[in-house]
């Protein structure tokens, strides 16, 4: 049950100051409450043998309203503590876990749902920043201040009162290990569901134009209402094992008070103790309810939190399939890149992907990738992301593997369009400024030139600082594609990669962004893949792909030469061309 706090023991060590403030301070709060109950009945018992006076009663009012100020003050202190530490554990595991998400390649976010993420940063989080604030507070209480009250009860009163009275206590203990498993078997599968149910709101959100396009919206309704009932049976399914915890501890405190209070009476004919120690007596029962209680929330929130913390760890613990370089080579500038009999084969695939590609780009020149849909177009150009591992062969920047390559580095010389643009629910300006920080609007102006957009720009309702919803709901798909571009160009990469991100312009315009291509990014690599071969005419190598293998390569001449699919498929687009006109 304790293991959350075993696993969060980077963190006690870390905030180890703060903690051994807080706990000490609760422990001597609790010390520090029992003086009152025994100060009033110290004042009943002078009442009764009628020795009170003026001036001890406005001493016993004195010292008890005194201890009521430390009690408050000191306690103010520990709650800052304590609960501050659930806020900052909260914090830190949430910032490790966006940034373990920044490292990880795509299989591990093809293997995990957006939703069950969410639910993960969010419920999951703050399930375990409890267990180190309230949870704490609960430890403490139910073992030290239960201690404490008992000892006070026993020392200062009567053992075998108190004996009698915590007779049924022990009963508490059990009834909580048997709530406390159910809790966390039903607690992680009530946050698979919500992860489920954070699954199916994001698809819903997301393709809202296609479900109203087929008219499903009550079908969407349906399978969200059906999500929902699951959601809500598994969360009822905790909250019926939570319900028990409550009557069963008053069920046995209760049957304290009943012993305490009938032997209590029986004592005191007896004169085993006085009317003022029954009454002190009395009040330290009722200051062990809270600690009863305390020990079913420890159980319960510890258990929560456990199960939390298995889901985030389960997370946090996936090492990226594609590692960064031990001991990485530094190259200034990529000056060629080359592939040698590469053959790679994605994670989920039964058929390699790519097969034997071998081709050579030297700094400054143009590849044009083409081919029919699943050719591999694409698969070629994310090899020089490294997103995957690396299968066979090599891939080289300048001589030196791809693997012995920083990341970062790696990362840094690309400029990467992709067929899907992703656009930040931001304005025009901000979404073009990832790609080069605080870019004034003269540099973002001709970036937006360079890709052929400054036309539609004037169509924006708030020009740069139209909002463009999000993913870019508000923006067509040439806009889209075209801010994108932006965004690439604006960064003056290196090597700029463009898979099939020219498919949603027309053709007038798609010849103007190649030429402003050709003209300022002379000197640097470039890599077009498309299916529209008036895109990479001008390149200097051509690779035709075909299920992986290379087919075909040469010039655009050299491959109207050869008459093969890329003649046949440029002729045919010739007369398409012709007959749109």
């Amino acid at each position: 049950m304790f293991s959350v706090l075993r696993n969060l023991g980077w963190f006690f060590r870390r905030e180890k100051k703060r903690y051994m403030i807080g706990l000490v301070l609760l422990i001597v709060v609790g010390v520090l409450e029992l003086l009152p109950p025994r100060l009033l009945g110290n004042a009943i018992d002078d009442i009764v043998r009628g020795s009170i006076t003026g001036t001890s009663l406005v001493r016993y009012i004195g010292l008890i309203v005194l201890l009521l100020l430390i009690i408050y003050w000191l306690s103010y202190i520990w709650m800052h503590k304590l609960f501050g530490g659930s806020n900052l554990v909260e914090r830190l595991l949430r910032s490790r876990f966006m940034n373990h998400l920044m490292v990880m390649t795509p299989s591990f976010f093809e293997r995990n749902r957006t939703g069950d993420l969410m639910a993960r940063a969010t419920n999951d989080i703050r399930a375990v920043s409890a267990t180190v604030g309230f949870g704490m507070l609960t430890l403490v209480d139910s073992t030290v201040y239960l201690s404490v009250v008992l000892l006070a009860m026993g020392f200062l009163v009567s053992w075998k009162l108190t004996l009698a009275a915590v007779l049924p206590l022990p009963m508490i203990a059990v009834a909580m290990i048997f709530y406390g498993r159910a809790i966390h078997d039903r607690y992680s599968l009530a946050q698979d569901a919500f992860g489920d149910m954070n699954d199916q709101v994001l698809e819903s959100v997301s393709g809202v134009r296609v479900i109203r396009a087929y008219v499903q919206e009550r079908l969407d309704e349906k399978r969200f209402s059906d999500i929902t009932e699951d959601v809500y049976r598994k969360n009822m399914a905790v909250a019926r094992v939570d319900a028990f915890f409550e009557p069963t501890i008053r069920l046995f405190v209760g049957m304290s008070y009943i012993i305490g209070l009938t032997y209590g009476i029986y004592l005191v004919f007896r004169n085993q103790i006085t009317l003022g120690d029954l009454v002190s007596f009395n009040m330290y029962l009722g200051m062990i309810v809270w600690p009863m209680f305390a020990i079913g929330e420890l159980i319960n929130i510890m258990q929560r939190g456990n199960a939390s913390l298995e889901r985030i760890d389960e997370t946090v613990n996936t090492r990226p399939d594609v590692q960064d370089a031990v001991s990485p080579v530094q190259i200034k500038d990529p000056a060629d890149i080359e592939f040698k009999n590469v053959t790679f084969r994605y994670p989920t695939s039964t058929i390699d992907n790519l097969s034997g590609v071998s081709l050579s780009l030297s700094q400054g020149q143009t590849l044009g990738i083409v081919g029919r849909t699943g050719s591999g177009k694409s698969t070629l150009l994310k090899q020089l992301l490294h997103e995957y591992p690396t299968g066979s062969g090599d891939i080289l920047f300048s001589g030196v593997p791809i693997e012995q390559i920083a990341l970062d580095r790696l990362h840094s010389w690309m400029g990467y369009v992709p067929q899907e643009q992703i656009l930040f629910s931001k304005t025009v300006r901000q979404n073009i400024q990832f790609g080069l920080d605080n870019a004034d609007d003269d540099t973002i102006l001709e970036a937006i030139s360079a890709a052929a957009f400054r036309s539609d720009l004037v169509t924006l309702s708030d020009g740069l600082d139209t909002l463009v919803g999000e993913r870019g709901v508000s923006l067509s798909g040439g806009q889209k594609q075209r801010v994108s571009l932006s965004r690439a160009f604006i960064s003056n990469p290196d090597i700029l990669i463009l898979d099939d991100a020219l498919s949603a312009v027309d053709a007038r315009t798609e010849a103007q962004i190649i030429e402003n291509i050709r003209q300022e990014r002379a000197g640097k690599t470039t890599l077009i893949s498309t299916h529209r071969l008036s895109a990479v005419e001008h390149a200097d190598l051509i690779i035709v792909l075909d299920n992986g293998l290379i087919t075909e390569r040469g010039t655009h001449q050299e491959l109207l030469n050869q008459g093969g699919w890329y003649r046949e498929q440029y002729e045919r687009q010739q007369v398409e061309n012709k007959l749109t006109e």
